[in-house]
């Protein structure tokens, strides 16, 4: 049986940008039509915290530095929960359980994606092996 009959065709490279393509096009689009139709207001520009960008720079400087010795899926975890916990600092136990919570299936859900389904190897952690 030839790969012209085979009912599962293998997902080319350029399947992800396609699918970041569409979703931000979409996206686009959404935003357009929804300041077209929303309500002018003389509302005040939100303060910009460059403390809280250099943080976030230097959060992902350490992901990026820590990748190779954690592996993609403990780092990628560390790094989503630092920046969650960062951005919006948890309250109680219930805020620190969302924070692990999205951590987790931002972890899981990506490395299942690019190393099972479009087959793309994610960093193994010299320290971890994990």
């Amino acid at each position: 049986m030839g790969l012209k009959d085979s009912p599962l065709v293998p997902i080319g490279p350029g399947f992800y940008p396609r699918i970041v393509l569409g979703v931000t096009a979409l996206l686009s689009v959404w935003l357009i039509i929804s300041d077209l139709v929303a309500v002018k207001s003389a509302a005040p520009a939100p303060r910009v915290s460059y403390g809280m960008v250099a943080l976030m720079f230097a959060v992902f400087g350490l992901y990026v530095l820590a990748l190779p010795l954690l592996g993609y899926r403990v780092g990628t975890f560390a790094y989503v929960a630092a920046a969650n916990a960062l951005l919006e600092p948890p309250r109680g136990a219930r805020g620190w359980g969302r924070v692990a919570l999205v951590a987790l299936l931002t972890s899981a859900a990506t490395y299942l994606v690019f190393e099972h389904y479009l087959t793309v190897l994610m960093p193994r952690g010299s320290w971890t092996g994990f």
